[in-house]
């Protein structure tokens, strides 16, 4: 009986040991991301195709839309922080509009992640030319008279549109024509406010909770939420603010949300909404998303 009890004492161990090599799972050798350099480009004009021309003579010709491009050795991912704004880039790149008149210089911290989440950093200064600023009658238009806010037009038929890349129709695709007034009650946004200071702070009021393209949205680390379609709706995430800047690349007149602020219906992407049309009474805005796949309209309307 006791050597029968010795030799399942001993099956056991050698189960419990095959058991824990089995979940011996290898992360790789780590080793910390060295080697970073940058890359700066000044995105200064656009040429007859529509796309930015490649300035790479500092500081640039005056727009303060700068792409700048990170390697480094042994590195996933890469984290950008410019004027205290941290941007996340998986592929090793990010476009960043300065907007403090004139030629000035500022730093920007490269920080290279690598296996396992071990990182290294390097500084850079660059000197940068922003030459635009922004027209009275525009400030005054976002400000709305003393800064009251500003809301997706939902009770219009016409209020948020799905169309092509470099489209020029409002919802070229969705709503194409059709009358889609509070279609989108149940998405929580209807009852979001945006606001404009005029220090450049940008104000979202959420109330509670928002939404967006599904791959995209959890970007933003909310919860919850009611899958519709393409869609996340009633996505839980709170009352925030960011900063905003004027520019005009091109001639068109673009508003430059920092962080992961948005407006309307979340896209990712580059975070720049071009100003479409305007007046006291309405703002027409549109924006690529993320995938580079589709534009997005959005219609405000003053609250």
């Amino acid at each position: 009986m006791k050597k029968f009890k010795y030799i399942l004492v001993l099956i056991s161990v050698v189960l419990f040991t095959t058991s824990c090599q089995d979940d011996d799972f290898s992360v790789g050798e780590i080793i910390a991301p060295s080697n970073i350099e940058m890359s700066v480009t000044y995105l200064d004009d656009i040429d007859e195709d529509g796309e930015f021309d490649d300035v790479t003579d500092a500081p640039g010709l005056g727009s303060g839309l700068v792409k700048f491009s990170a390697t480094a050795n042994n590195a996933i991912t890469f984290h950008f922080i410019i004027q205290n704004d941290t941007k996340l880039q998986n592929g090793g790149y990010v476009e960043h509009n300065f907007t403090v008149l004139g030629n000035n210089t500022y730093t920007v911290t490269v920080i290279a992640f690598g296996n396992g989440g071990v990182s290294s950093s390097k500084t850079f200064e660059v000197d940068v030319l922003a030459l635009y600023e922004p027209p009275a009658e525009l400030i005054t238009i976002l400000n709305n008279n003393s800064q009251k806010s500003w809301r997706i037009a939902g009770d219009l038929p016409e209020h948020f549109g799905l169309g092509p890349v470099g489209g020029t129709r409002f919802g070229e695709y969705y709503p194409n024509g059709s009358d889609q007034t509070n279609a989108k009650a149940d998405a929580g946004v209807y009852d979001d406010r945006y606001i404009f200071h005029e220090d450049g702070r940008f104000e979202h009021i959420t109330n509670g909770d928002v939404f967006g393209r599904i791959g995209l949205i959890e970007e933003l680390g909310g919860s919850g939420g009611n899958v519709v379609g393409d869609d996340l709706e009633a996505y839980q995430y709170n009352n925030y603010e960011s900063t905003y800047a004027l520019t005009a690349p091109g001639g068109v007149e673009t508003i430059n949300l920092g962080g992961l602020a948005f407006i309307g219906y979340y896209i990712g992407g580059d975070h720049k909404y071009e100003i479409i049309s305007r007046s006291a009474n309405e703002i027409v805005l549109r924006s690529t998303d993320g995938n580079g796949q589709f534009d997005w309209w959005f219609r405000l309307v003053p609250e």
